[in-house]
């Protein structure tokens, strides 16, 4: 319970009110002075927080508005009590007082008459004394007028030599009456510590009062000139040249005369980590010459903070900090292989980047994305990866993220300016050639504030990377030595001019064999460790692990496939904990006790060949999925009308496919005036899900054809590929996502275009044994091998991993 004076100019008033004198009462309520002393007809600002002195002024400006104010003995302590204050004090009027937000109150009081404690009448809820009124005897003779004017003079000898204290103060004193109201403005501005200024307030008899004063005062002298001693001391030692280097000593000069040292110490060990710290010359010379500027600046200014910030972040930052890296391949091969299944691909490709570094150091290899759905371990892959290698780990989202300086960093003249993710993730590695990971690099935005991906231009170009600037720290930085790995769900929808500065590696899917693997040897025993359980206590069986996959998750990862087994985990924990020994073993008869109502039901092709019905492909950002594709005649007069929420790219190929099929019809003769007399409707489900790309086009074309003809379309048979208006059938992407989807779903027959052959190399054994795969150039193949004859004998064409090549 105290109360803070606030830093401000100190005012005396010269009028003695004595109206207000005659009513100081000998009992006052006290306010407990922390940090300076009141003296007479002094204005005083004070801040008050405790809500027992708050509750004292209320009452105070509700009788005569005087108080007592008491100096603390000790200021550093928080609730001070009758013992802990200097038994004289100032009565003091209150002049004004403001309310503000928080609670806390401010008030201007002005020093009245020294007054002394005879006694405490109360501690609380503040504490109440009697006073008694200290009356200083007259000062009048001819040496109290002679001390006047020597105090005067050394006082404006000070303000001369000193820059702490304003001018303004020569012209008060000539307006002050007497010795004692003299040495009282002098003592409240004069840089004495608070147990002196108490010692003047506790003198009585003015002459000695302004003796005392006159001695600080020439205390002050002598320091100021020594420092002019020491500005002339070392301006003779230093050249022109070293101009910044004397303003520093002198300020250090200064500030250890006056005995305030704490900021010297602290820039004192700036400089040295500055000079230790290992770094570029030019980074050095910069860093010196901000400290420079901080080292004349106050520590109050906001300046001050600024640099000091930036200076703090240019020595965190590891420029010369390299992690040599671990070239073993055979270990880094048993890393990866202990984290992942699978990915072989991917695990060549860094296999292969460690053997170049062991061969060259200096290689700056490529920008590795990799692509593929969610779950399928793209992320803790850069881990492994980070591991095998030896090298610290940082992973920054990307995801969402609009405004160019989240990359490259805010300017410093902006208020909260900082680095940019790229810089702040090299300062948490630590290193300077961290694995730095950007997830989800194809979920960037733009907008106003700029262009993120065309910031990225210069982080992901191995050739022009080694002087990143970042706008922030203003200085070149080398990244070269960084492996970034991007990740992304779709790689379309990487800008161009990104997507040419990095190696693609797709990684699709998981088969459902592979899911099972997964759980057995990762999934399952890592969701027992996290879950406290040991080893026998819970056996999931494959056949619970297949019903998992195919009836509690829908994915092409594995992601949610943990979450369910972790969920079963949690619930056996809860029963072990309850006492119930187990062990426990999940089957499909039992799963349900534990994951509830089945989430999906499996996709599955057709029941049964239908006229008008094709199934066709696609990739997802989840993976692959099959489409029906759904065409119905109407009477009409030849219109087309398209649902399913088709994006542009479909809409033109659907048109394609129409043309094609309507010349087709008629060159063949056959029912050539069907697309005359009906409208079509073309539908796609599920119409919740946006749908877009070529590659629907020859079962669009296999659908249309099947309506005019009334020849059905095989249920077994599923269908990708470009259409074009002369019937060739051109390439699509995904293939491996697709083909596992169809496999999934019970498809033995799959119809894909001629030039994707080469992606059966990157498909699975088991599905490469199941489905029997025809490649077409025309769209007469497709036709052929996809709709049943007009006897509607369905000829049995199903195969274990044949190939075909029709046309």
């Amino acid at each position: 319970m105290k109360a803070w004076m606030k830093e401000g100019p100190v005012l005396v008033r010269n009028h003695e009110d004595t109206s207000v004198m005659g009513k100081i009462s000998d009992e006052l309520a006290v306010i407990p002075i922390n940090d300076g002393v009141v003296f007479p007809y002094m204005l005083v600002p004070l801040i008050l927080r405790d809500d027992n002195l708050i509750r004292l002024i209320d009452e105070a400006l509700d009788g005569n508005k005087i108080v007592g104010a008491f100096t603390q003995i000790d200021s550093e302590m928080d609730m001070p009590g009758p013992g802990d204050l200097y038994t004289t004090g100032c009565a003091m009027v209150l002049q004004k007082m403001a309310r503000f937000p928080d609670g806390h109150v401010r008030i201007i009081g002005q020093g009245l008459s020294r007054i002394e404690i005879g006694c405490f009448t109360d501690d609380e809820p503040f504490m109440r004394a009697k006073i008694k009124l200290l009356v200083e005897p007259p000062a009048d003779s001819d040496e109290g007028l002679a001390l006047v004017r020597n105090v005067s003079g050394a006082f404006a000898q000070l303000v001369g030599k000193s820059e702490f204290y304003p001018d303004d103060l020569l012209n008060v004193i000539p307006g002050i009456e007497g010795p004692g109201r003299l040495a009282d403005l002098l003592a409240s501005n004069i840089n004495m510590d608070i147990s002196s200024r108490q010692k003047a307030l506790e003198m009585i008899d003015p002459i000695e009062r302004l003796e005392f004063v006159y001695q600080n005062i020439n205390n002050e002298l002598k320091i100021a000139t020594i420092g002019e001693r020491i500005k002339d001391d070392v301006h003779r030692e230093m050249d022109r040249e070293q101009k910044e280097y004397y303003l520093r000593q002198q300020i250090r000069a200064i500030q250890k005369e006056l005995g305030d040292t704490d900021l010297t110490g602290e820039l004192d060990e700036l400089r040295d980590s500055i000079d230790i710290k290992v770094m570029p010359e030019h980074v050095r010379e910069m860093a010196i010459r901000e400290w420079n500027r901080l080292s004349r600046m106050s520590s109050s200014s906001s300046e001050y903070n600024v640099t000091r910030t930036y200076l703090d972040c240019v020595l965190d930052l590891p420029w010369e900090d390299l992690r040599h890296d671990i070239l073993d391949i055979a270990e880094a091969k048993k890393i990866l292989d202990r984290d992942h299944y699978d990915l072989d691909t991917v695990k060549e490709r860094l296999l292969e980047f460690l053997a170049v570094r062991k061969l060259n150091e200096g290689s700056k290899g490529t920008i590795i994305c990799l692509t593929g759905p969610p779950g399928v371990g793209k992320t803790s892959l850069g881990r492994s990866i980070a591991s095998a290698m030896g090298r610290d780990f940082v992973r920054i989202s990307l995801g969402g993220i609009r405004d160019e300086a989240e990359i490259r960093g805010h300017r410093r003249t902006y208020i909260g300016a900082m680095p940019g993710k790229i810089l702040q993730g090299i300062r948490t590695a630590g290193t300077r050639n961290p694995v730095f990971m950007l997830d989800e690099i194809d979920k960037l935005g733009n907008d106003h504030r700029g262009d993120p991906s065309s910031a990225l231009l210069e982080v992901l170009d191995s050739q022009q990377n080694s002087t990143f600037l970042d706008n922030y720290i203003n200085m070149p930085f080398d990244l070269s030595g960084v492996m970034f790995i991007t990740t992304a769900n779709v790689k379309e929808s990487i800008p161009v001019p990104l997507l040419d500065r990095m190696e693609i590696i797709d990684i699709p899917g998981y088969i459902t064999s592979e899911k099972v693997k997964i759980a057995r040897d990762f999934l399952i025993p890592r969701q027992l460790d996290e879950n406290g359980i040991k080893a026998g206590k819970i056996e999931i069986t494959d056949e619970a692990l297949y019903e998992i996959i195919e009836k509690y998750t829908r994915e092409a990862g594995v992601r949610n496939l943990e979450r369910k087994i972790g969920s079963i985990a949690r619930k056996i924990a809860r029963k072990l904990v309850e006492g119930k020994r187990g062990p426990y073993r999940i089957t499909p008869r039992n799963i349900k006790n534990y994951l509830g109502a089945k989430d999906f039901h499996r996709q599955e092709m057709l029941s049964a060949p239908e006229a008008g019905v094709a199934t066709g492909m696609a990739k997802t950002a989840t993976g692959g999925v099959i489409l029906f594709i759904e065409a119905l005649a109407i009477k009409g007069s030849g219109k087309v009308k398209l649902t399913g929420q088709l994006g542009d790219v479909m809409k033109e190929s659907a048109e394609t496919a129409m043309s094609f099929v309507r010349a087709h019809i008629s060159d063949s003769g056959n029912n050539e005036k069907f697309f005359e007399k009906h409208d079509i409707h073309l539908h796609i489900p599920a119409g919740a899900v946006p749908k877009d790309g070529p590659s629907a086009g020859i079962a669009i074309a296999a659908a249309l054809t099947s309506l005019a003809t009334g020849r059905k379309v095989r249920n077994d048979t599923a269908v990708t590929g470009e259409i074009t208006l002369t019937g060739k059938v051109l390439p699509v992407g995904g293939i491996k996502d697709k083909v596992i989807a169809a496999h999934r779903a019970g498809i033995l027959n799959v119809i894909l275009p001629a030039q994707n052959r080469n992606a059966l190399d990157e498909i699975p054994g088991e599905v490469l044994n199941d489905v029997e795969f025809v490649f077409v150039d025309r769209v007469e193949d497709v036709l052929e091998r996809a709709l049943i004859p007009g006897d509607g004998k369905v000829v049995d064409r199903k195969g274990r991993g044949r190939q075909r090549n029709n046309g």
